[in-house]
């Protein structure tokens, strides 16, 4: 049932053609491919299978993606760029990125849905974020610019950096600068789902 979905996530965001858009906006910009490694950070081969449709890239990889090209994430999952002041994104609307089984190792496995999809250019991403359990040891650090709004909606969350832990119940919120290596993981046996809202900074 899980493979199911999963292959009609895997279908969904490959009708999207996100690398065809990423090679569209990379030459629009007039980078070369080693020019957009610099500024994401990704590597060139990587970059190609993205480009070529080989690869589903999986949200954080899309942020950076954005970052590097100067646009918002919405540009990717939108055929059309909304100008609006107002943006509404109904429910049936909303895209669902999980990681795929072969970018499972050394990754960060959350399931991210994109509560916004219309509005290309806009400094904040909301994101409905699932947790799955993992051990303690398992937990991948990460960081980019920016800032993150998270409250806990369902579940228990584990919060970590460094040099500090905190656990994070139903109903709690954490505010953080995303430049700060952190992990968050689910310590609950149920459904661990939070409300995340990221704030990046757009252009170079």
């Amino acid at each position: 049932m899980a493979q199911t979905g999963d292959t009609d996530i895997n279908l969904a965001l490959k009708a999207l053609k996100i690398g065809n858009k990423v090679r569209e906006l990379r030459q629009k910009n007039k980078f070369t491919l080693q020019d957009l490694a610099a500024r994401t950070g990704l590597s060139k081969p990587f970059l190609s299978q993205i480009e070529n449709n080989r690869v589903i890239p999986p949200v954080p990889t899309l942020m950076r993606l954005a970052r590097g090209l100067n646009v918002s994430m919405a540009h990717f999952f939108e055929d059309e760029s909304g100008a609006d002041k107002i943006s509404i994104t109904r429910r049936e609307e909303r895209v669902t990125v999980d990681r795929r089984p072969h970018q499972d190792k050394g990754k960060v496995h959350y399931i991210y849905t994109a509560l916004e999809t219309k509005k290309t250019h806009k400094n904040m991403e909301p994101f409905l974020v699932e947790f799955p359990v993992q051990d303690s040891e398992q937990m991948v650090f990460m960081s980019h610019e920016g800032e993150e709004f998270i409250y806990v909606m369902e579940g228990r969350l584990e919060f970590r950096t460094v040099d500090r832990v905190e656990i994070l119940e139903q109903g709690d919120s954490i505010y953080i600068e995303s430049d700060l290596s952190h992990s968050f993981r689910r310590l609950s046996s149920e459904p661990a789902k939070a409300l995340a809202v990221v704030w990046t900074r757009h252009g170079a």
